[in-house]
């Protein structure tokens, strides 16, 4: 995934929960939202880490 794409879908995906009110959202669609930016954000600390030398790639 490319570096502007992964910052994109984790903008829309944080911009989207931001919108939602949590109490109107059913919980297992709240829980995959949540479970997704936890991915995208998880993938975007790795790209940054092998960026910025701090993790080498392949690990």
């Amino acid at each position: 995934m490319e570096w502007g794409r992964a910052m994109r879908e984790l903008s829309t995906a944080i911009d989207h929960l931001a919108t939602e009110d949590p109490s109107e959202i059913p919980r297992l669609q709240l829980t995959e939202q949540l479970i997704e930016l936890h991915w995208q954000m998880a993938r975007l600390q790795a790209q940054i880490a092998r960026r910025t030398s701090v993790r080498e790639p392949g690990l």
